[in-house]
């Protein structure tokens, strides 16, 4: 197993909420390859906290990498509204644009 990996489950297992911890295990995941696990934690870190803002865009892709465009523009729609919510202008910005350029590949 990757060490990073594994250090990163030993500090979640401390921390099991840490928002950050989820979302740098589903990002290790995915750059492994393994999409379902990365599905998986990203998921799990909406359920627990869906104002982590980068969480939308990073999922959306995941969707669009595994040919799920109607899931992916659903996350991107409620990124968006998140981050309006949050007064993210960045993220905002980044998810309209991925989302655009999604649906004019439709």
């Amino acid at each position: 197993m990757n060490t990073r990996l594994s250090q990163l489950q030993n500090l979640l297992s401390e921390s099991p909420n840490d928002a950050f911890l989820l979302f740098a295990i589903a990002k290790e995941y995915e750059g492994m390859g393994k999409q379902e696990q990365a599905l998986a934690h990203y998921l799990q870190l909406l359920e627990k906290d869906s104002t982590y803002i980068g969480t939308y865009y990073h999922l959306a892709k995941l969707y669009e990498k595994i040919e799920q465009p109607e899931n992916a523009l659903e996350t991107y729609s409620k990124g968006m509204e998140m981050a309006r919510k949050a007064g993210d202008q960045h993220a905002l910005a980044e998810l309209s644009s991925a989302k655009l350029n999604l649906e004019l590949e439709l």
